[in-house]
């Protein structure tokens, strides 16, 4: 009767059992990028200098943005540039007017960038071969940070100092951890201080509920090492990922798929519970949850408070929850399985 209908709406089913097996189906775990979204990330908002600026792909309205932040830019494009493994496939086109068209290899979230700096700057490929990759760790879900070390080719020159250098980017709230210094608006490098935290935090908060991915960017100049120095990261490093360099934030946007929403609320309908699964900070999974309609009841944070709640306080009169990976890694099976019974919207994230 099932496969009739779907022949009807010219769905061929050629194996039968598979329809017995979607009517059975009462939960979906599902990513987010590519499969909620439109995998098509761009960049939205630089947080650099203390200052949140909205993002212009158009290249003198940039220059002129960056006049005043001259010092600052200098050391946030440079992380934008270099930190990254995506490359344009074809990178004879030099083309201004197709540059957020153009085919690229690499990851949604490192496209979004060298799109960006691409756009703002110019060639990145040429920018990348002024200063050659030594060295790289690439991006770990463990460790939720990649860096590459570059050969500086003029120490002195630029306000560098050492024969190499680290550009790093990953999560926020790890960044900052191995930060002990960040750039000032007037280009100066100073230690980090309360104050620089509490806004560092205040607006990452608000990038995140903002629905964007949110990515920190630092920096480090090597002063100890010769200029033949080789670096074997798979051993003794030779330098700890520690006092490093703040240098800013960069948000981007993925917008939902269209029919996203609707298709939640059928499974909804349907008896089919829609669980998100995602790398991303728990406040940017929620603001994605609302806006694909997998939260359409009020939501709350979960913490290990609330996990281990048996008087009934767990459920707080809410049915969403995120649930963050530190929580979840420390949840035993009862707790996990009172999470999932007790609530019909879920959310696991970073």
């Amino acid at each position: 009767m099932t496969a009739k209908r779907l022949a009807a709406k010219n769905c061929l089913v050629k194996n039968l059992e598979s329809v017995e097996t979607l009517g059975s189906t009462s939960t979906i775990c599902t990513d987010k990028t590519g499969t909620l979204t439109q995998n098509r990330m761009t960049v939205e908002h630089c947080y650099l200098a203390d200052q949140v600026l909205k993002v212009s792909h158009d290249r003198s309205e940039v220059a002129e943005q960056m006049s005043l932040l001259a010092e600052c830019w200098q050391a946030y494009s440079r992380c934008c540039q270099l930190c990254s493994r995506a490359e344009f496939v074809d990178p004879t086109d030099t083309n201004a007017d197709n540059i957020m068209t153009r085919q690229c290899s690499g990851d949604a979230s490192e496209t979004a960038i060298l799109r960006f700096m691409e756009s703002t700057i110019g060639s990145v490929g040429e920018y990348r071969r002024q200063y050659p990759k030594v060295a790289e760790r690439p991006f770990s879900s463990s460790y939720k940070y990649q860096f590459s070390i570059h050969k500086n080719p003029t120490p002195g020159a630029d306000g560098t100092e050492g024969n190499f250098f680290l550009v790093m980017k990953g999560a926020p709230e790890r960044i900052l951890q191995m930060c002990g210094t960040h750039i000032a608006p007037d280009g100066q490098t100073v230690p980090i201080d309360e104050e620089f935290v509490f806004g560092f935090e205040e607006t990452y908060r608000d990038l995140g509920s903002q629905g964007l991915r949110v990515l920190a960017l630092c920096d480090y100049e090597f002063t100890q090492f010769p200029a033949n120095h080789r670096f074997n990261l798979d051993e003794e490093m030779g330098f700890e990922l520690k006092n490093l360099r703040f240098v800013g934030l960069v948000a981007m946007i993925d917008p939902p798929r269209p029919t996203v929403p609707d298709a939640v609320r059928k499974c909804r309908s349907a008896g089919i519970k829609v669980i998100m699964v995602t790398g991303d900070h728990p406040i940017t999974a929620q603001a994605i949850a609302k806006s694909v309609c997998i939260f359409s009841h009020s939501h709350r944070r979960s913490t290990r408070i609330s996990i281990l709640a048996t008087d009934g306080q767990i459920r707080n009169n809410t049915a969403s929850i995120v649930v963050p990976g530190e929580d979840l890694l420390e949840m035993t099976d009862p707790e996990l399985r009172e999470v999932l019974n007790d609530y019909q919207e879920i959310v696991f994230a970073r």
